[in-house]
């Protein structure tokens, strides 16, 4: 019921959006949407053995899965950015560490270490665990907030999570199989970050019950791209394409693709500059006070 590929049909700029892990399409809906009005091509597929309702594939696979779905649209359109979130930010930056012809990313909650304020404190030994016969039985059952402040949001995730065992954000609780390849994608991410040169776009909630901020100044510090940006969300949890701030998230996505575009064609000057609208916000109340 989840699991069907999202795409819309656009112009010559075409962008692949990667949802989280055992997650569905429908988790990046909102970011797609804003991205076709924008004129793009948009493709948000369904990864077997990476999204919901298939068991695991190494995560081996998943990088080859999503760099397939990247050179099919890479063959018929004059650019492709890339946009993911969670693991799917991981598996965007592990895309364009093979592929150099990606033109910008935009990376949402990117996850290369699980150090939210809801992660069990037993998380740092999945990998001793994977080695053991827990790997049969073992499973992370996700648990409110689900990624989510938003309040309504995050009771109707509840709710279909209780009816259905899973909800447009992914599924209600994750094997071990999964954890496990997801720290080992994350590690082989972590150790060339270097290798991107894409122009780089990082969008973190302060409060993220996930990954928190230390995500985003790993990756804004480690990638090699000589436009990048971060921003940073006071409103929002770890599903930044579904919480209060969804459209703000599309928004700067949609701007910073098309400044990128911009750039190539020469229209506009690489600047790095770097975006906190929880800072601003801050600042705003402490000058009126």
């Amino acid at each position: 019921m989840f699991q069907d590929d999202i795409f819309y049909k656009g112009g010559d700029h075409a962008v692949l959006l990667l949802p989280g892990l055992s997650s569905t399409p429908l988790e990046m809906r909102p970011v797609a949407k804003a991205l076709h009005r924008d004129g793009y091509t948009v493709w948000v597929p369904h990864i077997e053995g990476y999204g919901l309702g298939a068991p695991c594939a190494d995560w081996h696979a998943w990088v080859a899965a999503a760099r397939e779905k990247y050179r099919e649209l890479w063959a018929t359109h004059e650019t492709v950015s890339l946009c993911g979130l969670c693991i799917g930010a991981t598996l965007c930056l592990a895309v364009a560490q093979e592929e150099p012809d990606v033109m910008a990313l935009s990376l949402l909650s990117v996850t290369l270490v699980y150090d939210g304020w809801t992660i069990p404190w037993y998380y740092p030994l999945i990998d001793l665990a994977f080695h053991t016969p827990l790997r049969r039985y073992y499973r992370y059952h996700e648990k409110a907030p689900f990624g989510l402040k938003n309040e309504v949001l995050r009771a109707r995730v509840a709710k279909s999570m209780s009816l259905h065992d899973a909800s447009e954000i992914g599924a209600a609780s994750l094997p071990l199989a999964h954890l496990y390849h997801a720290r080992r994608l994350a590690a082989h991410v972590r150790a060339r970050l270097d290798r991107v040169t894409a122009d780089c776009l990082v969008i973190h909630a302060v409060d993220d019950d996930t990954s928190s901020p230390h995500n985003a100044r790993i990756v804004y510090d480690g990638v090699s791209s000589k436009v990048k940006q971060k921003c940073l969300l006071g409103e929002s949890y770890h599903i930044l394409t579904m919480d209060n701030e969804r459209e703000t998230v599309a928004d700067e996505t949609r701007r910073f693709f098309r400044d990128a575009i911009a750039r190539r064609t020469g229209a506009a000057t690489s600047e790095t500059r770097i975006i906190s609208k929880a800072l601003l916000r801050a600042k705003r109340r402490h000058a009126a006070a």
